[in-house]
């Protein structure tokens, strides 16, 4: 069933995402916020201040208030048990990716939203980076050979159950899927535990269904964020900045060491607007979004596999 325009909208979670999606959700024509929750209510209260909504001290005080959606933006492990509950009071659901701690509580969250014919979608931010959809587009065209994304930057206070690879890995090992619209046949990985607790550095390789070669370079021992991607194909070499939004193309190589170079054009709108602008349409309109459950569930198998391949060098998957 459609949901009434505008939608309204809460946010559990009051941490950087959970701020970042109250803002924009306070702004979107579509939406009302009507608020967030969080156990920390200071944290809440002072999300409120900035938006306008109002705040929760628990996530059934914001259920009573009458959302119909809500962005789930706490810490993992606790991503089944409040995707659960918000469904079962009949909301449409925005899980921050991975979509769970693990498979298990990832199916029983599909499981569930299917059961209640309500809208599931997990939150892979940068499919809706505009730098990687003009990548995408232009890749269409082409055959590919190779992926090579790097994805590093320092180690951020807010972890301490998960790593790289569940953390900032998942990220690419769905663009890899996305952007080649293959699924990963192999991988293997190579961490290691520097810093933190979990492993902060990760070399992941992978092949796709039909050979395509990829490889995603993650830390968090770098003083500076970078997130790049490379790709190689038959005829041309892509180069893209999800940070400054900016596609470069190379092609056309000659003998004398030339070759035209070219920037896409890519839009400038914020990636998380564009993501919560599709989660909300999705919600009204009451149909699956791009980045569905099961689509989150299969980027968190291969993530959960890249750990085990440690020990299992090329695992088929």
């Amino acid at each position: 069933m459609k949901k009434t325009l505008p939608l309204r909208v809460g946010v559990v979670g009051t941490g950087v995402i959970g701020q970042a999606h109250a803002r924009i959700f306070s702004e979107l024509p579509t939406a009302t916020l009507v608020g967030a929750a969080d156990i920390d209510f200071p944290k809440a209260e002072a999300v409120a201040q900035r938006t306008g909504g109002r705040a929760f001290p628990s996530l059934d005080a914001l259920l009573e208030a009458g959302v119909q959606a809500v962005s789930i933006a706490v810490p993992t492990d606790l991503h089944t048990e409040v995707a659960l509950r918000c469904i079962e009071a009949g909301c449409a659901v925005l899980v921050e990716k991975p979509i769970a701690g693990d498979i298990p509580g990832a199916r029983a969250i599909i499981d569930a939203a299917e059961a209640a014919g309500t809208v599931l979608m997990v939150g892979h931010v940068e499919r809706f980076n505009p730098a990687a959809v003009a990548l995408k587009e232009v890749l269409a065209s082409e055959r590919l050979i190779s992926v090579h994304i790097t994805r590093v930057g320092p180690f951020p206070p807010r972890m301490s159950k998960i790593g790289v690879v569940i953390d900032l890995a998942v990220h690419d090992i769905d663009l890899v899927r996305w952007l080649t619209g293959e699924d990963i046949a192999e991988l293997h990985a190579v961490t290691r535990s520097i810093k933190a607790e979990r492993e902060d550095v990760a070399l992941l390789q992978m092949r796709t269904t039909s050979g395509i070669l990829s490889q995603i370079n993650t830390n968090w021992l770098t003083p500076f964020k970078t997130r790049t991607i490379q790709v190689t194909t038959e005829n041309a070499y892509f180069a893209a900045d999800l940070i400054t939004r900016q596609v470069n193309e190379y092609r056309d190589y000659r003998p004398d060491g030339s070759y035209m170079a070219r920037q896409l054009l890519v839009s400038g709108v914020e990636p998380l607007r564009l993501e919560l602008d599709h989660f909300v349409d999705s919600a009204i309109n009451n149909r699956q979004p791009d980045v569905s459950g099961q689509e989150g569930l299969r980027n968190l198998e291969l993530a959960l596999k890249c750990l085990e391949s440690m020990e299992h060098v090329g695992t088929a998957v």
